[in-house]
C-alpha cells in the first residue's frame, strides 16, 4: 500500500514539514530506514539516527527540534508511538476486504448460520447449528463444533480448533492453530493407582476485542465455563485450564501457565512462562515477572511479584542482594 506524506498526515491529523508527496511502501526502525520507508521517533536514545536515516518519512513528536539538518520528510503528531500503532490498524483495516466468500472447498453444514460478508477459507469444516457473526474471516483449514457462536469482524487464522459448543465475542482475533475448548486434565485418581478421566461438558466463553496468539490451548471446564473476559491479551504457547477466569483487559506473554478453577483480575501484567497454580485468586492489577511461579492468593491489588515462588518484589531484591552476598563470600 502507497502513501504519500500528506496523506499520512491526514490520516494521523498531524503536519508535514518537507516534501508533502514523499512517498513511502513500507516500514522500518530507524536505524534501517531506506528511500520509500517510514521510521518513526520518540526514544530520545535513536536521535543520532534521525540525521542519518535514508527513509522518505520521518513520524516524530510535535515538540522535536533537531539539532542538526534531518533529509526525511517529517510528519509531526501529538505522540509518534501512538500515531504508529494508528497507522498500522489503519493500513490492516484497509487490507480487509468484507466480502462473501465461500471455497467450495469447505465443508459447511446446513443449519449453521453465517452473517453477511463471512469469507470462509479451503478445507474449513463449520459444524451443525453455528452461528458466525458479519465480516468473520476464516482462513484455510479450521475447524468449528457444532453449536459455537462466533461474534462479528473476527479473525481466525489457519489452523485453529474450535470445539462444539464455544461462544466467542466480536472483533476477536485467534491466531494460528491455537485450541479452544478441548478438555481439560481432570482425572480422579483410583485405588489401584490408576485414573479416571473426568469428562468435560462445559464450554470456554471468549468476550469481545480479545486475541489469542498461536499455538495456545484454553480448556473447557468439566461443568459451567472458562471465561475470558473482553480485552484480554494472550500470547504464543500460553495454557488455559479448566474453569479459569481471566478479568478485563490482562494480558500474559508466551508460555504463561494457568492451572484450573485460578481467577485472574483484572487489568493484570503476566510476564513470559509465568507459573499460576490452581484454585488461587490474583488481585487486579498484578503483575507477575517472568518466570515467577505464584503458589498462593494474591489479595492486594497493583502489586508486583517475582521469583519462584513468587514474592513481593521489593522483598525478592532484598532477599537476592542477600544470597548474591552470601555466594561472593
Amino acid at each position: 500500500m502507497e502513501l504519500t506524506a500528506r496523506q499520512l498526515a491526514e490520516v494521523l491529523h498531524g503536519t508535514v514539514e518537507g516534501d508533502a508527496e514523499a512517498k513511502v511502501t513500507s516500514f522500518a526502525k530507524i536505524e534501517h530506514g531506506r528511500p520509500g520507508q517510514l521510521c518513526f521517533y520518540a526514544n530520545p536514545k535513536y536521535e543520532q539516527y534521525v540525521y542519518t536515516s535514508r527513509a522518505s518519512v520521518l513520524l516524530v513528536n510535535r515538540n522535536f527540534q533537531p539539532k542538526q539538518a534531518v533529509a526525511p520528510t517529517l510528519v509531526r503528531v501529538d505522540d509518534a508511538y501512538a500515531a504508529l500503532a494508528d497507522l498500522l490498524k489503519y493500513m490492516a483495516e484497509q487490507k480487509k476486504k468484507y466480502r462473501r466468500r465461500r471455497s467450495l472447498r469447505s465443508r459447511i453444514a446446513w443449519s449453521a448460520k453465517l452473517g453477511r460478508k463471512v469469507s470462509v477459507g479451503d478445507f474449513v469444516t463449520i459444524g451443525k447449528d453455528c452461528r458466525i457473526g458479519d465480516c468473520t474471516v476464516i482462513h484455510n483449514n479450521v475447524t468449528i463444533g457444532a453449536g459455537t457462536r462466533i461474534g462479528s469482524h473476527c479473525i481466525i487464522y489457519p489452523g485453529v480448533r474450535i470445539f462444539p459448543g464455544m461462544v466467542i465475542g466480536d472483533r476477536v482475533i485467534l491466531h494460528a492453530g491455537c485450541v479452544i475448548g478441548d478438555d481439560g486434565f481432570g482425572n480422579a485418581p483410583q485405588p489401584d493407582g490408576s485414573w479416571r478421566k473426568i469428562e468435560h461438558v462445559g464450554n470456554v466463553v471468549i468476550g469481545n476485542d480479545v486475541e489469542v496468539g498461536s499455538n495456545t490451548t484454553i480448556d473447557r471446564a468439566p461443568m459451567e465455563s472458562t471465561i475470558i473476559a473482553d480485552g484480554v491479551r494472550i500470547d504464543n504457547l500460553c495454557q488455559i485450564a479448566h474453569n479459569v477466569v481471566v478479568g478485563k483487559n490482562t494480558a500474559m506473554a508466551a508460555q504463561t501457565g494457568i492451572a484450573g478453577s485460578t481467577q485472574i483480575g483484572e487489568g493484570c501484567l503476566l510476564a513470559g512462562q509465568v507459573g499460576i497454580s490452581g484454585h488461587l485468586k490474583i488481585a487486579d492489577h498484578t503483575t507477575v515477572c517472568a518466570q515467577g511461579g505464584v503458589i498462593g492468593n494474591i489479595r492486594k491489588p497493583g502489586e508486583v511479584w517475582w521469583g519462584s515462588p513468587a514474592i513481593a518484589h521489593r522483598t525478592y531484591l532484598k532477599a537476592y542482594a542477600k544470597f548474591k552476598q552470601a555466594g561472593e563470600e
